[in-house]
């Protein structure tokens, strides 16, 4: 049994999508705004290639995500749904902004996340694709900011990441964690209506 433990370790730990489970469209308490978990200053490179980062955030509501565009399991799915999210806020004339953050800057330069945007059907306006940083950079920023792990599994061009949404307040703390695997979307969209108008 002892030598049972670590082998299902190295098989939940397999994989960009260890750390999700899939959304099934159900009502859940997304709110961990007491944690007060405060995401640090930045400053990157966004998909145009001019500089991005916490200044240009300030004092607005914003959805984050991580994601890398070789992804080949969960990221497939995420971008989309939040690519949904963007569409319907804006439909419903919500003014916040969108960014993701790719785990993989190497090879997911600029030009690259613009491609990807363009291909997501992304609004560049208000949603921003960053890189620009080395990956223990993203790696740090991520568990100090969003309390999340990101790291490279040896021998693989897999990358593990986290598959949530965060929502971060005008005052860039982060108050909601959303499933960015779930398909019915509803029930986020609901809380974010809510929580922003």
């Amino acid at each position: 049994m002892r030598f049972l433990v670590p082998i299902m370790l190295v098989a939940m730990l397999s994989g960009c999508g260890w750390v999700y489970q899939v959304g099934n469209g159900g009502s859940s308490d997304y709110d961990i705004s007491e944690a007060k978990i405060e995401v640090q200053d930045f400053e990157f490179t966004e998909q145009s290639g001019e500089p991005f980062g916490s200044t240009e955030l300030q004092g607005q509501y914003w959805l984050a995500s991580f994601i890398f565009t070789y992804c080949p399991t969960v990221c497939p799915t995420m971008t989309p749904n939040m690519s949904r999210l963007q569409a319907v806020m804006e439909d419903e004339g919500v003014d916040m902004s969108f960014v993701s953050f790719t785990v993989d800057p190497e090879r997911d330069t600029s030009d690259h996340l613009y491609s990807y945007a363009e291909n997501n059907g992304a609004n560049h306006e208000t949603w921003k694709f960053l890189t620009g940083y080395e990956f223990e950079e993203i790696s740090e920023f991520a568990l100090e900011s969003f309390k999340v792990p990101v790291q490279q599994i040896e021998d693989s061009e897999d990358i593990l990441h986290p598959t949530s949404f965060f929502l971060i307040d005008p005052d860039g703390t982060i108050i909601r964690k959303y499933d960015g695997l779930q398909t019915n979307q509803e029930s986020i969209i609901d809380d974010l209506l809510k929580t922003i108008q």
